[in-house]
């Protein structure tokens, strides 16, 4: 394939499975419900850019040696296991009846921008993902980096576009979305899904 078709055929895979629910919808969704746009949106940006630290860790070698390490496989599932089922239980056992106050939003306004990031970063199946998936769409003699970054990019690009249309989303729906029992739900849900994916990934296999 031409590096034209290469990008087209890897922008209409990426898009198909930037579109498919996740966890990383999960949370943008939530998060936007319950804590607000601007909330979401650092929750959208942690998420790529966990996205951009798996991209450069296969770009430079990292994610080559989780394909080939059951260890370092095994260490980095268990610890993402450990934080989704942290953040799983704290919603689903403690889960809030109002927004958060201005001034406490304003204390901790990277929050969410770290449990996004982090999330990803603790996910090895990204870093799998991006070592089988990627690969297929260099094209030979090209530089490895390069192309590495330029297709993360655009993966980014993709999950950034998707976030903000979930964010976007909830705006209708916002005076339904501010009741209690509605962000009590909300947050119970979202930690059942949270444990589901810690299940999924602490028993999962490659």
């Amino acid at each position: 394939m031409s590096i034209a078709d290469n990008l087209l055929a890897f922008t209409l895979a990426a898009a198909l499975l930037t579109l498919t629910p996740g966890l990383d919808t999960a949370l943008v969704l939530r998060t936007a419900a319950v804590e607000g746009r601007a909330q979401a949106w650092r929750a959208a940006l942690g998420i790529n850019l966990g996205c951009l630290l798996w991209g450069a860790a296969v770009a430079f070698g990292l994610g080559a040696l989780l394909a080939v390490s059951e260890l370092a496989y095994t260490l980095l599932k268990y610890c993402g296991a450990a934080y989704l089922c942290w953040l799983g239980l704290n919603l689903l056992l403690r889960p809030r009846t109002t927004f958060t106050s201005a001034s406490a939003e304003q204390g901790t306004s990277s929050n969410w921008l770290f449990k996004g990031m982090l999330g990803n970063v603790l996910n090895p199946k990204v870093g799998i993902f991006y070592v089988s998936f990627l690969p297929q769409f260099i094209p030979q003699g090209q530089p490895l980096i390069t192309w590495t970054f330029g297709l993360v990019a655009i993966h980014v690009v993709l999950g950034l576009l998707w976030s903000l249309t979930l964010i976007g989303a909830t705006r209708s729906l916002g005076e339904v979305l501010r009741k209690a029992a509605v962000i009590r739900w909300l947050d119970r849900t979202t930690g059942v899904v949270l444990l589901v994916f810690a299940a999924r990934l602490a028993l999962g296999r490659r």
